[in-house]
């Protein structure tokens, strides 16, 4: 997920109601289920009392699991529930059609990146993430407010390397290892709106627009100014989904910009992007250039 969580990419439930779940969830139940509606159960002997990190972060590990454990330069697949202070869900998973979400771990807010990789593929563990590691002092409009802690249940389902370089496609593949076609009269200078974002549309549509209220389902790749990859869906052959207001600003600006089957070119400044801090693969004050592809809107 480029970005947040939210993102990926948004809503009244507390702590120790995310933990009364189906005791018959399986992560490696051969048989997928049609709807993941609750977080799998936690440990009898789950710690009730959160650990703090050096940097602030608080965690307790709801399940543990010997699983393989994720660097920051991996893929992670996760079921989760993110919620404020006062109990609103600002994003989730559960209940969606039981879909999990795959992202980059370096490429979500800096106290998912940590705390996710404190477990390994099967385990459940809550986040208690103070703003500095979220959305800082700006928020997220319109579901995060500023300074705003966020709470986080997730549940690591899979673990994988990133891509070295695109594989050929194969059946099994849900969409395909490069982007499609271009408009022959796509424009190639880009449209700079009064935020700072440049973009250019290279295939119209009529389709669905998205608004800041929408979950989306895209394809995409995203580059520095040198032209290094940092993230793509294209060569894992699995589209990705995520809250629209739970991204970075760019994201959330310009995939508005296009409906259903539209395909755009972002270049992001860095206070729509990562900022002067800049996150894992990603230096402070980068420019974000990203192709991407909307595939569904809901």
């Amino acid at each position: 997920m480029p970005g947040r969580l939210g993102s990926l990419l948004p809503f009244l439930i507390v702590s120790s109601a995310l933990l009364g779940c189906d005791s018959g969830s399986s992560f490696k139940d051969p048989k997928p289920k049609p709807v993941v509606s609750a977080p799998g159960p936690a440990d009898k002997d789950a710690p009730e009392e959160f650990t703090t990190t050096e940097s602030g972060l608080k965690y307790r590990i709801r399940r543990k699991s010997d699983g393989k454990k994720p660097s920051p330069e991996n893929i992670i697949k996760v079921n989760y529930r993110g919620w404020l202070d006062d109990g609103t869900i600002f994003d989730t998973t559960y209940g969606t059609g039981g879909t999990p979400n795959s992202f980059g771990v370096s490429h979500v807010v800096k106290g998912f990146t940590e705390g996710i990789q404190l477990i390994g593929e099967g385990g459940m563990i809550e986040l208690e993430i103070p703003y500095e590691l979220g959305y800082g002092t700006i928020g997220s409009a319109p579901t995060i407010p500023p300074k705003a802690s966020l709470h986080f249940l997730v549940e690591l389902i899979e673990v994988s390397d990133p891509p070295i370089s695109a594989p050929v496609q194969t059946p099994h593949m849900h969409g395909p290892a490069t982007p499609g076609e271009v408009d022959a009269d796509a424009p190639e200078e880009f449209t700079t709106t009064p935020s700072g974002l440049k973009y250019r549309i290279r295939r119209k549509s009529d389709g669905k627009k998205p608004t800041m209220a929408s979950t989306v389902t895209v394809h995409y790749r995203g580059w520095l100014d040198d032209g290094k990859e940092f993230d793509a869906s294209y060569p894992r052959g699995e589209t990705t989904e995520f809250a629209l207001a739970g991204v970075i600003k760019g994201w959330t600006e310009g995939l508005q910009l296009i409906g259903t089957g539209g395909m755009i070119e972002l270049d992001i400044p860095p206070e729509l992007g990562y900022g002067s801090t800049g996150t894992s693969g990603i230096p402070p004050n980068s420019r974000l250039h990203f192709i991407v592809e909307l595939i569904n809107v809901k």
